[in-house]
């Protein structure tokens, strides 16, 4: 498994979504942090949510649907390495690409933009682990569906927008319909933007959008795992 992580790491690095993950979200951080003030807790962890949607909705079903289309999957089950050794790389490997776009984030905006860092990090770390597990689970869900790669990057696409919309990346929460932003907090992105903005701000987070993300993660994973084909 070692020798296939190394193979998709480098496989990886020359995919231009990768890199599209990591400056989007570090181009509308840069762009609207111009103007960032010292004790902000919104921008920051809107483009952390980003950037964990761009991994979970586009790259990783798209990967993942792309090598199934392909016949790797296939091919991999008749060699020592088997398919479920494929998905346990690419979900690490996906993994530390959500890591490395969001530490770039905090490097940018605490190094250079001078905005405001939570201090309570184990908080974080939990409110990371289950938003990216419940964007992950969606991921898996697309790829599980979807018939190709390309079919797989256009449902990622249809859903990542509205989803990010209802979570409140393009819009401030506030101006939204009162309907809208209830329903935002119920969804992966939305839960995680909200619990994000929370231990930012010093506070913990409310037990509600955790239990919403925790919940995402394990039952569209059920789901995923039901639907998904090897080939």
């Amino acid at each position: 498994m070692t020798k296939l992580a190394f193979v998709e790491l480098k496989l990886l690095a020359r995919e231009p979504g990768a890199v599209f993950s990591l400056l989007i979200p570090l181009f509308i951080l840069v762009v609207f942090g111009s103007s960032i003030e010292p004790g902000d807790t919104v921008l920051v962890p809107m483009a952390l949510a980003i950037a964990v949607g761009l991994v979970g909705l586009y790259m990783l079903p798209t990967t993942m649907a792309t090598y199934r289309e392909r016949g790797i999957l296939r091919r991999l089950s008749a060699t020592p390495v088997r398919p479920v050794s494929m998905l346990v790389v690419q979900l690490i490997l996906q993994l530390v690409l959500a890591v490395a776009a969001c530490g770039l984030l905090l490097a940018v905006a605490g190094g250079l933009l001078g905005a405001q860092l939570p201090s309570r990090w184990p908080a974080v770390a939990l409110t990371f682990l289950l938003g990216t597990g419940s964007m992950f689970a969606v991921g898996l869900l697309i790829a599980a569906l979807a018939k190709n790669g390309r079919t797989a990057n256009g449902i990622g696409v249809l859903l990542y927008f509205p989803m990010a919309f209802l979570a409140g990346l393009m819009q401030p929460i506030d101006q939204m319909p009162d309907i809208l932003a209830v329903v935002g907090e119920y969804t992966p992105l939305g839960a995680f933007r909200q619990s994000l903005q929370q231990v930012w701000a010093g506070g913990a987070a409310d037990p509600l959008p955790l239990a919403v993300m925790a919940v995402y993660t394990l039952a569209i994973s059920i789901v995923a795992a039901r639907f998904f084909r090897w080939e």
